[in-house]
């Protein structure tokens, strides 16, 4: 039988291998020198994201975070790097080379001004394990049922079908 303490160690454990995929995917951008790459490791972030709100029991909020952040967003993306005739490969000019000396002090200075607020302002809080006042709680989970089960499927079909007709448009567009 599992207590409310194992579930806490648990979700703890979660978040922790989750945030350690988002690092990674996060230094993967900035150092990637292939546009696509680093596109793809934003997808990862995102996806993290979306996964550390389903830690939180937050499920509308994550559906709509891959939706709308993983789906519109990196599509977008995705069509401006081919509308623009960005190399595919590996860049050379990328500017990600230059200002390492002056943005490692000034990550380092915001890094610690953030954890030293946070835990100047929630230094007596403590976390309620019960689940109520949740971001996943009833009210939210009615409204996320309305929207994600009649429609779900509908919706996805028709941004695949879009997103095919897009792709589509731009390689007739694109002239090589």
């Amino acid at each position: 039988m599992l207590f409310a303490a194992d579930i806490e160690v648990a979700q703890t454990i979660g978040f922790g291998i989750i945030a350690a995929f988002m690092i990674a995917g996060a230094l993967n951008v900035v150092l990637s020198k292939n546009v696509v790459h680093a596109a793809l490791s934003l997808v990862m972030v995102m996806a993290g994201a979306a996964a550390q709100y389903l830690l939180l029991a937050a499920e509308f909020v994550a559906v709509t975070q891959v939706l709308v952040y993983i789906g519109a967003v990196m599509v977008l993306f995705l069509f401006g790097v081919m509308l623009t005739r960005a190399k595919l490969g590996k860049d050379t000019d990328l500017n990600n080379d230059k200002g390492w000396a002056f943005g490692l002090p000034i990550s380092v200075l915001l890094l610690g001004v953030m954890g030293y607020v946070l835990l100047d302002g929630f230094k007596d809080t403590k976390i309620s394990g019960s689940g109520e006042g949740r971001i996943g709680s009833a009210a939210n989970v009615l409204l996320s049922d309305r929207i994600f089960s009649t429609y779900a499927l509908p919706f996805w079909a028709l941004s695949f079908v879009l997103l095919a007709a897009v792709i589509g448009a731009i390689v007739l567009a694109r002239k090589d």
